[in-house]
């Protein structure tokens, strides 16, 4: 009896452990596509940036050459001044021109009047010719300050892709790692628990699927979800209409989905912040493809007074918006279309997540 009781005990302490190793394997897949994802938005937000700076750049240089021909304009101007007073010989003369000269002393005293006219329009043109010079000199050192941020911002661009791309292939191994462990935890915990465990997956993907499926039906009414007026209702109808997409890093445009980047180069889809950029783009605003950005598109949005299509954001620190990592579209009852991360596509499903921290109404 007691052996037998020590058997019971011993099985149900495995048991335990193998649900710990379990809930410990689902914690670091969740930890990882986490830091994926928020590598995505850091490179998402470097290529703003890098497309700001690259246009600061362009602007520079225009200025450049514009401040460059002014400063030759003046200077041919300065030149064709003293051709014409050389040949009009209002030059200064010896004072033997004065007796001599012609006209007399009176023909002198007017040449002499014309003297100080071009002397006071040489001194204007002479001072045109160090301002455009100033100005010139100004805008060249803008543009090269352009340049070097260009150049900061393409190397900070490629170093935020590579840090990515590691997550990225570290997430696949872990992935498969992991999926095989919980294989066999599930079958150490026998046959009837890895049963249950099947079938609490299956149920977790029938809601998805019911969850989708309602959210199809809303954009013709059927479900209250998304029914909203306005731009935001507008925007979440949009993106309703890309539920199973594939996520795709770097996917998404103002047109739909597109072909991303690295990983995401062979499928056609969108990333989180690509799906917020196209539905929002339908209801005619213009977002950047980052979460950094669309985060103070507009103004900020109580939870408890969300509307269809408020953007809503997930932050590592809830304290700090600098790490938000990921936005959903708002479709209602506390529900939102997201493209989630690598490997699924886009969903509908809940807002309420312990990262979540606002929303923001996009206002152009």
């Amino acid at each position: 009896m007691a052996k037998s009781k020590d058997n019971v005990r011993k099985k149900a302490e495995a048991v335990g452990r193998a649900k710990a190793q379990l809930a410990q394997a689902d914690g670091e897949q969740e930890r990882l596509a986490v830091a994926v994802e928020a590598a995505v938005e850091r490179y998402n937000g470097e290529q703003v940036k890098l497309e700001r700076s690259q246009q600061a750049y362009q602007a520079a240089q225009q200025r450049v050459a514009e401040a460059q021909q002014r400063y030759a304009d003046t200077q041919r101007q300065l030149a064709s001044f003293a051709a014409d007073a050389y040949r009009q010989n209002t030059g200064y003369s010896p004072w033997a021109a004065v007796i001599a000269g012609e006209g007399g002393p009176q023909g002198f005293m007017d040449r002499a009047g014309m003297v100080e006219v071009l002397a006071r329009r040489r001194t204007d043109i002479i001072k045109k010719v160090e301002a455009s010079r100033i100005v010139a000199n100004v805008f060249r050192r803008q543009a090269a300050q352009a340049y070097r941020d260009q150049q900061t911002a393409t190397r900070q661009a490629a170093d935020a892709k590579s840090g990515a791309q590691k997550l990225l292939v570290q997430q696949k191994a872990v992935v498969v790692r992991i999926n095989g462990q919980k294989k066999q935890l599930e079958q150490s915990l026998g046959t009837a628990r890895a049963r249950a465990a099947d079938l609490a997956r299956q149920r977790a993907a029938a809601l998805e699927a019911a969850d989708a499926a309602r959210a199809r039906r809303s954009t013709s009414g059927a479900v209250g979800l998304a029914t909203g007026s306005g731009m935001g209702g507008v925007a979440a109808r949009a993106a309703l209409k890309w539920l199973g997409t594939p996520y795709s890093w770097g996917g998404g445009t103002s047109s739909g989905p597109s072909y991303g980047i690295e990983q995401g180069a062979d499928i056609h889809g969108f990333d989180c912040s690509g799906l917020a950029l196209y539905a929002w783009n339908k209801a005619g605003v213009r977002l950047d493809h980052w979460t950094g950005t669309q985060w103070t598109s507009g103004p900020h949005v109580p939870l408890g007074q969300l509307r269809s299509g408020d953007l809503v954001f997930f932050a590592r620190n809830k304290a700090d918006p600098d790490t938000i990592h990921h936005v959903g579209i708002y479709i209602g009852r506390g529900r939102m279309v997201e493209a989630p991360y690598t490997g699924s596509s886009v969903r509908v499903s809940s807002i309420w997540r312990g990262d979540l921290i606002g929303a923001t109404r996009p206002s152009g």
